[in-house]
């Protein structure tokens, strides 16, 4: 039996804004975290030197223990995090030499949350979560930007979170 739904942090600082706001969608939704920061996953190579690191047992537990994802960033220079942005350049590895793998992503729900240092969102921002999800195969259910004011989660911001999670109700 698959768990509800696992939220995966790609933040260089583990405890900091976004895993606050990640913490929240937590208490809404009952969703599992890993956090990349935790990880050993090289970088995108084509000669797959890194294919004994931690991406292909994480992304197997992730297939096989939950139907929905939601990727979670903070916004760094305009763009998700590097530890983010690798792990999705690793998906590559499933389509090259662990293509099973990569096919059991099909059909899982997908979602982003972004964190920055104010209420705008360069446009553009979303297109990788989005185009990587239709490419793949997986529903994309959306994703909100937030952000912390004096190192809290401003009510607005808790509003959005709360509005966010009511897209997973029947994944808990």
């Amino acid at each position: 039996m698959k768990n509800k739904g696992v939220i995966i942090l790609g933040s260089s600082r583990g405890k900091g804004n976004t895993y606050k706001i990640v913490t929240l969608l937590q208490k809404h939704t009952g969703f599992d975290c890993i956090d990349l920061s935790t990880k050993n996953i090289g970088a995108f190579d084509y000669e797959f030197k890194n294919k004994k690191d931690d991406f292909l047992p994480l992304l197997r537990d992730v297939v096989q223990n939950y139907d929905t994802i939601i990727f979670a960033t903070p916004v760094y220079w305009y763009a998700m995090s590097g530890l983010l942005k690798n792990f999705f350049d690793r998906i590559t590895d499933c389509i090259k030499i662990e293509k099973e793998l990569g096919r059991q992503l099909r059909g899982k729900n997908t979602g982003m949350i972004s964190c920055g240092s104010g209420p705008e969102l360069k446009t553009g921002f979303t297109m990788p979560f989005v185009e990587s999800a239709h490419y793949l195969g997986m529903h994309y259910l959306g994703d909100i930007h937030t952000w912390l004011e004096n190192d809290g989660i401003p009510d607005k911001v808790s509003d959005i979170v709360l509005r966010f999670s009511a897209k997973f109700k029947n994944q808990t």
